[in-house]
């Protein structure tokens, strides 16, 4: 299970990384893990605007399907276009291939309150 320091996350298991203006989010590799084999994710149109918490997608695995929800309010400016055809994605890359959104946050401060790597790791620890 990788815990990667370059990014934060929420603990709904989204993680988020500030490239330049934007932040990209995606699933954690717990998430994916968690979900097993994904098979199908459905991601908002670019222009939709979210606030922290709320939902903005579905994945869909072979085990179950799970909302994702936005790590930091903002206006989705990018969606992953490639997972409509390699949903699988998510389980090898989530990292890199398998982000899911870039969004122009409303308040880059909501970053910093989003979990470090160690604290993450922690927190998934306890929910096990």
């Amino acid at each position: 299970m990788e815990f990667r320091d370059d990014v934060r996350y929420a603990s709904t298991h989204e993680w988020a990384r500030r490239e330049g203006d934007v932040v990209v989010c995606g699933i954690s590799d717990y998430a994916q893990d968690s979900l097993g084999d994904v098979v199908f994710v459905q991601l908002p149109e670019v222009g939709v605007v979210k606030k922290r918490g709320e939902a903005f997608g579905v994945v869909e695995s072979v085990k179950t399907t799970s909302d994702v929800h936005m790590p930091v309010s903002g206006k989705i400016v990018e969606i992953n276009e490639t997972l409509k055809e390699r949903p699988d994605l998510l389980n090898t890359s989530p990292f890199e291939e398998g982000w899911l959104v870039k969004l122009q946050p409303t308040d880059p401060a909501e970053l910093e309150e989003l979990l470090s790597a160690d604290d993450y790791r922690k927190y998934v620890e306890e929910e096990e």
